[in-house]
């Protein structure tokens, strides 16, 4: 049995704009985190402002594991920050790539079903640093589905989903 942390949260406003690092986030039920530009206006929209990295219409959050940046920079002498990273949960201790398909949770209520693993693309690469795409291949975090909406805070613990849970 694992159990990891939200280290840092993550949204933009627009497309293209850089993401800003928050306190606390409100992800909703088939929409996404509210004020994230991947919001979707009601459930099953396509999100406004859809680009190529979010081209699965399922995927309304995305996890990066901590330690992807970490190897970055140990192998590559690349350093993001968290938000430079494009992602919208920066993660520790959780196995972002033993989670397609089954359900975890992120905090007390939230609930996620993990449904791709996340490559990092070209335009990752031109808002940051030559070799990026590179260093994060295969690690590149996890694309989610929102479950069980609620306030997702930094800190909040995310584990398995327990029984009753639907996993």
């Amino acid at each position: 049995m694992w159990q990891g942390t939200a280290v840092s949260l993550h949204l933009a406003p627009t497309h293209g704009a850089p993401l800003v690092e928050v306190r606390e986030a409100v992800a909703v039920t088939g929409r996404g985190l509210a004020g994230d530009r991947y919001f979707q206006d009601r459930a099953g929209d396509a999100p406004r402002g859809r680009a190529p990295g979010r081209a699965s219409r399922g995927c309304e959050i995305s996890l990066l594991d901590i330690d992807a940046l970490t190897a970055l920079e140990r192998e590559h002498g690349i350093r993001l920050t968290h938000s430079e990273a494009r992602r919208n949960v920066v993660c520790r201790g959780v196995p972002l790539t033993e989670l397609v398909g089954l359900e975890f949770t992120v905090g007390d209520r939230v609930r996620l079903l993990g449904i791709a693993l996340s490559e990092p693309c070209a335009r990752l690469e031109q808002l940051t640093s030559p070799g990026v795409l590179r260093g994060l291949v295969h690690r590149g975090g996890l694309r989610a589905r929102i479950l069980e909406g609620g306030l997702l805070c930094t800190g909040d613990p995310i584990r398995p989903a327990g029984p009753g849970t639907g996993s």
